[in-house]
């Protein structure tokens, strides 16, 4: 069986955090306060706390060539629905931090990839193997 996570994060505006979610990515809404919303997140449970005074990063770490954002948060999404959010999200004018592209071309772990921020600038990475027996190798 397979476990839903839950992972809390900071933002700067509810309202706003709830726009982006539910609208773009499509997610659910589930408690919520004057101080915080749960998300469904794509089966798993994401937390959206204002707390506009920890927003900020600036560390990266290279990987494949790219500055992956160190913290960033996201999901694995079968191919197809990968590819159809990154149209999506290209038509809808979203800036990314990493464009959508095959991260280890030909290499064990060959997966798609992207970075994009939320308006708070948290960074999420939805990432894709054609080959999910591939996701933890090595």
């Amino acid at each position: 069986m397979k476990r839903p996570f839950h992972l809390a994060f900071p933002v700067r505006d509810l309202g706003e955090a709830k726009e982006f979610y539910t609208k773009l990515l499509n997610c659910g809404i589930g408690r919520s306060s004057e101080d915080w919303i749960d998300f469904d997140f794509y089966g798993h449970q994401v937390v959206a706390h204002l707390a506009p005074e920890l927003l900020g990063q600036d560390k990266t770490n290279a990987v494949d060539g790219k500055n992956v954002p160190v913290r960033h948060f996201g999901v694995v999404l079968p191919w197809e629905e990968w590819h159809a959010l990154a149209d999506k999200l290209k038509a809808k004018g979203i800036e990314f931090v990493i464009e959508p592209y095959i991260r280890f071309a030909g290499q064990v772990g060959e997966q798609a990839t992207m970075f994009f921020l939320d308006p708070s600038g948290n960074a999420l990475e939805f990432k894709s193997f054609k080959d999910m027996s591939q996701l933890f190798a090595h």
